[in-house]
């Protein structure tokens, strides 16, 4: 049970790191760890609970502004897909999710680091941010994924770095919260799950901080490999996690 314990800690200390640094992404590097030990539903259950919690930390140190305009057809999505993921969760298979999300981010963020000067996307982009948001609710109900989808379309979107920390971290902090209640109302988070979410809090409280504070310094070319660099390496570690459980269930016929 103490490794148990040792792994929720373990996961929440990176997971909240790279949050504050990028503003997202809690979920998939937690995962990249608890994928190992965890059952999928409290994973997920963690998962929802420590992005919340540091993206509620974001909200008194990292502060970017509140484009309403701009953020509320990624919300809308987002509001309309929630239902959707939490929906399949009972039905999915976790491994098969995992691989797919892993190889698509593995694959297409080293292809968008290695154009350097891409150009923006200009066109159905507020049609574009509500399917992007819609996806991020998807993933948000499915386990806290609410970032990456998102993220990857306002990079595509050309969105100047404290425009985007502002958009994903107050879709973020929406999607999650609305998350975690949706959990809570269908009963997939129990009594029993209350002393792993107690380590994750204060796991999570410093190195989430540290990452917010390093974020204030960088610049938007170094923001952009950063999140891009982060998006790949969670998509790797997804894989990572899914190949061995997917290579040792028996073949079919």
């Amino acid at each position: 049970m103490e490794s148990v314990y040792l792994l929720v800690a373990l996961g929440a200390i990176v997971a909240g790191f790279v949050q504050g640094l990028s503003g997202f992404a809690f979920g998939m590097v937690a995962m990249s760890f608890w994928a190992w030990g965890l059952d999928p539903k409290l994973a997920a259950a963690l998962s929802v609970f420590g992005a919340l919690t540091g993206q509620l930390l974001a909200v008194f140190t990292v502060r970017r502004g509140f484009n309403l305009r701009l953020l509320l057809p990624f919300v809308l999505g987002g509001l309309a897909g929630i239902p959707l993921g939490v929906l399949v969760v009972p039905q999915l298979d976790m491994a098969w999710f995992k691989a797919l999300l892993g190889a698509f981010l593995a694959v297409w963020c080293p292809v968008m680091l290695a154009v350097r000067h891409l150009p923006p996307i200009t066109r159905g982009g507020r049609i574009g941010d509500a399917v992007a948001g819609m996806a991020g609710g998807v993933l948000s109900g499915i386990g806290g994924f609410a970032g990456p989808v998102p993220t990857l379309w306002s990079t595509l979107r050309g969105f100047a770095k404290d425009e985007q920390r502002a958009v994903i971290q107050n879709f973020n902090l929406a999607m999650l919260a609305v998350t975690l209640a949706t959990y809570v109302g269908n009963g997939m988070i129990t009594w029993q799950m209350l002393p792993y979410f107690a380590i994750v809090a204060p796991a999570m409280l410093v190195p989430t901080l540290l990452g917010a504070r390093l974020y204030i310094g960088i610049s938007e070319a170094r923001f952009r490999q950063i999140v891009l660099g982060l998006l790949t390496a969670s998509g790797i570690a997804l894989l990572c996690s899914a190949l061995p459980v997917l290579l040792s269930r028996p073949v079919a016929g």
